[in-house]
């Protein structure tokens, strides 16, 4: 999966994605999309990797990528937003970093410390973008659908759909609220409207904030993930070992990392969830949208396991921790033969039988 880290000037997005990743964190001023490979903690994954004890672990990732930060007080701000936006369309996720931390050192923008404000506005600019998107894109219909083409049909049906999302956007609703069958979805998926895809707002706090809950209810539903983290102290921590990082964590009241803070909210907006394949050479997490079948996750892995598909042997993480093998588990039938409309599971061991 892949997603855009958007906030305005000095929200701290480079320092969330450098405490996520290890990488460094870009110069001030930086004007280039940075991108960096997120690797997905999971206790499942690392109980397994001790216990089957495989050549090689890999883990599910996420693609991150860094826009730099939005300045919208001027046209020639503006203009560069632009620009940095219509380079993200193809990402499966925004996340929205806004700031909640003071810090005399780093100048707010427009001179406020404001989540909900920095929030509104980082939407309202991206309806505007899809606005411009939309009207152009009707402009060039309207030319079209008089013409008679083998398109003509599905040209008139796209139009009465451009001037639906118009109409949304008008009325300050994203574009996702008009939006009503996959049919509609299909048609305008190539052009990667941003209020079409799903959010999550990540509100950077101080140290002294970290047990302090944000309610963006007058703008978001319930739907859309909320995550909280001070990412100066978070990247701090990320520089540690794992048992000083422990301590660290446990003196500050930090129950969860960030790394499994974003990891969660991501999985949790794209609907997703993981199965995981074990051989002696390989262990591997795969994501995998929630309530896809046996089939579509052996497609996920080849698509020679999917056209060959026979049966998923199927078990349980806990039934393996209760039972202490696999032998055990197929003594007393805890290993299943599920077939190719068998619904994952989240967590699903899964071994495919296949024939090609």
């Amino acid at each position: 999966m892949k997603v855009a880290l958007l906030g305005l000037l000095q929200s701290g997005k480079s320092t969330i994605l450098a405490a996520l990743s290890s990488k460094t964190i870009p110069a001030p001023g930086s004007t280039s999309i940075e991108e960096a490979i997120v690797p997905v903690p999971d206790e499942r994954f690392d109980w397994l990797a001790e216990y089957y004890k495989p050549k090689k672990t890999t883990h599910a990732t996420i693609d991150c990528l860094d826009v730099p930060g939005f300045n919208f007080t001027d046209e020639h701000g503006r203009a560069a937003a632009r620009r940095l936006i219509n380079k993200i369309r193809t990402v499966d996720l925004l996340v929205l970093v806004v700031r909640a931390f003071e810090n005399p050192a780093v100048p707010p923008y427009r001179n406020r410390i404001n989540p909900a404000a920095d929030l509104a506005e980082l939407r309202t600019e991206l309806l505007l973008t899809d606005l411009e998107l939309v009207a152009t894109r009707i402009e060039n219909l309207e030319k079209q659908v008089h013409k008679p083409t083998k398109t003509q049909a599905h040209d008139k049906a796209e139009l009465a759909l451009q001037k639906k999302l118009q109409q949304a956007i008008e009325s300050e609703k994203p574009i996702s609220s008009a939006v009503e069958t996959q049919a509609e979805r299909k048609m305008i998926k190539s052009l990667g409207f941003l209020t079409l895809k799903p959010i999550v707002v990540a509100v950077n706090v101080g140290e002294d904030q970290l047990d302090k809950g944000f309610d963006f209810a007058d703008q978001i539903d319930d739907s859309v993930p909320v995550i909280t983290f001070c990412a100066k102290l978070e990247h701090e921590l990320a520089q540690l070992d794992g048992e000083s990082k422990a301590e660290f964590m446990t003196d500050l009241g930090i129950t969860e990392s960030a790394a499994s803070k974003f990891a969660k909210s991501c999985y949790s907006a794209l609907n997703l969830i993981s199965f995981l394949t074990v051989a002696s050479c390989e262990l591997r997490a795969w994501p995998i949208k929630r309530g896809a079948v046996a089939l579509e996750a052996a497609g996920k892995i080849h698509t020679d396991l999917q056209r060959g598909f026979i049966r998923a042997e199927t078990f349980s993480l806990n039934d393996l921790k209760e039972l202490g093998s696999e032998k055990a588990l197929k003594a007393v039938g805890k290993i299943r033969l599920e077939g190719k409309d068998y619904i994952v599971q989240d967590g699903d061991i899964i071994n495919f039988r296949f024939n090609v």
